[in-house]
Formats: C-alpha cells, structure tokens, sequence
C-alpha cells in the first residue's frame, strides 16, 4: 500500500448499502448469467451480465432509450415501455445465443404487476428462460397501456395535451414498436 492511499475496507459496498452479499451469492452459485433489471429517473435499464471471479462480464445492455429510435414518444419508464424494453433485450440475448438467466432486482422493491416485472415479461416472450411465477408479471392490458389510456381520458387539463394532439393513440404505438421489435 502506498502512502498517499487509504486501505480498502471489506464489504464497502455492503457498508453503503448498495449491495446485498448474500442474496448475490444465491444468484452466483445457480451458474447462469444474470438478468440485471434496474430503474432510472428517467429509464429502464437491463443487462445480462456473466459471473467470471476476475470481474463480472457484461454481455448485454439495453435502455428504454433505444425504443425511441424505433419511434417511441411516449414516457420511456411506464409498464408499456419496460416491457418492450424487456423483449428487445430478450431478442438480441437470444440472438446471442443467450438461452437462460436469473432475475437479478438488486435492493429495489418487488412489486407485483410492476415494471420490473413487465420488463421480465418481455424479456421471456423475447425468447429468454426466466425462472419466475406467472401472478406477479403484469396483465397483457397493463402491458399494452390500457390503464394509461384510460387515465388520460379523465385527466383534467393540460397534463397529457402533447400526446392527446398526435394521430396515434398508445396503444397503436404500442402494437407498432411491438412488431417491429418481433419482426428483428
């Protein structure tokens, strides 16, 4: 150790609160890469990364971002667009010829029907096996924005005027994403 340089301490991240040591430990020793599903304040961000004792590898990253390339106006954080978020990455891991993964939330709160759920059910119609339980992914009505439709209908205002003055409704641009995502 030189001396302008502090020990490193044991466990930092576990000190910090960032890291869960031995709930990664469970998702290390199942030997599968790892689906890493995180939120932003304004994104969706999802990895599949591989365990190597050097450092972890990624292999894969996607944000909701790249859904705007496809022609996505509408909030990049909402079940809709963490679910079409979820099956990109499903295709391209698949492509990759990435055939399984384990769900890896980290410290975030498990919600069910939530979005990290609707991003992990897109990930498995993308073509990914995911161990999961059916009843905490999100209805194909949430998936497609049905509620957000209908919230839109009876909000009062100016609140949704940019998206209430395009031609396309969301659930056409849903449906349309979708399809172009599929058709990759």
């Amino acid at each position: 150790m030189k001396n302008n340089q502090a020990p490193i301490v044991a466990y930092h991240r576990k000190k910090s609160g960032k890291t869960n040591y031995k709930k990664r430990l469970k998702l290390l020793l199942g030997e599968k890469p790892r689906l890493v599903i995180r939120k932003s304040n304004k994104n969706m961000i999802g990895q599949i990364v591989e365990y190597h004792p050097d450092g972890d590898k990624v292999l894969l990253t996607i944000t909701s971002q790249e859904l705007v390339k496809l022609g996505w106006k509408y909030g990049r954080k909402n079940i809709p667009a963490s679910y079409l978020t979820g099956l990109l990455l499903g295709k391209k891991a698949k492509d990759k010829k990435v055939k399984e993964a384990i769900l890896d939330m980290g410290l975030q709160t498990s919600i069910n029907g939530g979005r990290i759920y609707a991003f992990l059910k897109g990930v498995v119609e993308g073509g990914i096996q995911v161990p999961h339980n059916e009843k905490i992914l999100p209805s194909n009505e949430r998936i497609a924005g049905q509620h957000v439709i209908q919230y839109m209908s009876k909000a009062q205002g100016n609140q949704f005027a940019q998206y209430k003055k395009e031609s396309s409704t969301l659930d056409k641009a849903f449906n349309e994403i979708k399809q172009k995502i599929i058709g990759k």
